[in-house]
């Protein structure tokens, strides 16, 4: 008796796990890079990335000719100089130097700041339509294919790529 009741708890505890296991798991996968190039306020964004640049750029040139300027002088005037005066033009032209070198490390960490600042709202509104998308189709994942996430995608996989476009109203 003892062991058709074990046979019997066996079956039953196979036949729940065999259910649990063959519980439906739905991923899809987009292509986020593929959405942020459809999106028209990435071009905003472009277009004030671009003006930003333009503005560091042309801060830059203008030091860039301060220390032309500098330098040609000092090379033309140096014979007839003082020591005096030629050290004076000399620490010029290197703290120059310096202030130049400085703007250029900082100019790179503004523009990827900037850069930022402008594509997080973009990227939060890609990634609320793909929490949407997710939702409403019942996805258990859904991978990123621009990220490398995505190890492999057989040839039945979902892509949810258009849907997420379609939400956020884009083709």
């Amino acid at each position: 008796m003892k062991r058709v009741f074990k046979v019997l708890f066996l079956g039953v505890a196979l036949f729940v796990m065999s259910g649990v296991a063959n519980a439906q798991v739905k991923i899809a996968h987009v292509n986020t890079a593929e959405i942020l190039d459809a999106m028209p306020d990435k071009a905003k964004a472009e277009k004030d990335l671009e003006k930003y640049y333009g503005e560091l750029q042309s801060q830059l040139e203008t030091m860039a000719k301060e220390y032309q300027t500098k330098m040609q002088d000092y090379e033309a005037n140096q014979a007839t100089m003082s020591n005096l005066v030629k050290q004076s033009k000399e620490k010029e032209i290197i703290d120059l130097q310096t202030r130049i070198q400085t703007f250029q490390a900082n100019a790179e960490n503004e523009f990827e700041s900037k850069r930022a600042e402008l594509l997080k709202p973009i990227l939060d509104k890609i990634q609320t339509a793909i929490n949407n998308v997710g939702k409403e189709k019942g996805y258990t994942y859904v991978l990123d294919l621009a990220t490398g996430a995505a190890v492999f995608v057989g040839d039945d996989a979902i892509n949810a790529t258009n849907d997420v476009k379609a939400k956020l109203g884009i083709k």
